[in-house]
């Protein structure tokens, strides 16, 4: 198990599952970004997020899809990062009252899909594809929406109160466009990846919102940084586990 340490608040020992868990934990319908970037501010090297992670962030990725009730990404995330079937820790889950799989949720307007990857073809629970009208047909359910609070609305309508989103950065900018984040868990990578690489978030232009920190870890000389929105602090004070 690769050593996960605290820094802030209350820097520590090295953290179990457990304490890791309790350091993500939800603490009312959210929607939460999962990102990593090189210290120069990259999202991607050579075209994909992979290389940028490390032990540590591929600890803390598959926690947080354990501990979600729904999984959306956008479709060219699913083709550039290879997708496979979502299986995260299915008894952790049940034992802990969640469903045995989250709702694989994925947005494409086009419905440029492979029907025939892994994430539908091997999938214990049927994903579902937002859309927009009349995109066509697919080997999947597809939900007609207009805009991504619909998005978020539908998957709250289906008992997905805790939505974990994985990008990419176009519906990263769109979702932080519409003020509907509530949360970033970003993973900062010791790389310096010049380049054109873009940033995490683009596309419209958006107000500018500040954020709180909720933890710095550490593995190595890799941080794990969460932010949350200022009112969520607000409304109920901060555990610090």
């Amino acid at each position: 198990m690769t050593p996960i340490r605290r820094l802030l608040p209350d820097p520590g020992h090295p953290l179990d599952d457990e304490a890791l868990r309790a350091c993500y934990a939800y603490e009312r319908p959210t929607l939460r970004m999962n990102f990593v970037s090189s210290a120069d501010g990259a999202a991607t090297v050579g075209g994909r997020s992979g290389p940028l992670g490390g032990p540590g962030d591929k600890r803390i990725f598959d926690l947080l899809r354990a501990g979600c009730d729904a999984l959306l990404v956008g479709a060219n995330t699913v083709r550039t990062e290879h997708y496979d079937a979502l299986r995260p820790d299915p008894e952790w889950r049940t034992a802990n009252g969640l469903t045995a799989y989250p709702l694989m949720a994925i947005l494409s307007r086009s419905l440029n899909l492979d029907p025939d990857q892994a994430i539908f073809t091997d999938a214990p629970r049927p994903p579902i594809v937002f859309t927009a009208e009349g995109a066509g047909r697919f080997p999947a359910e597809l939900v007609t929406v207009g805009d991504l609070a619909q998005v978020t609305d539908e998957l709250n309508r289906r008992g997905a109160e805790h939505i974990l989103c994985e990008g990419g950065p176009s519906l990263f900018g769109q979702l932080i466009a519409a003020d509907l984040v509530d949360e970033l868990c970003l993973t900062i990578s010791p790389w310096l990846a010049g380049g054109e690489p873009g940033r995490i978030a683009t596309g419209p232009p958006a107000e500018a919102r500040e954020m709180s920190l909720r933890h710095l870890l550490t593995d190595g000389d890799q941080l794990f940084l969460r932010y949350a929105r200022k009112q969520v602090l607000v409304d109920k004070p901060v555990d610090n586990h």
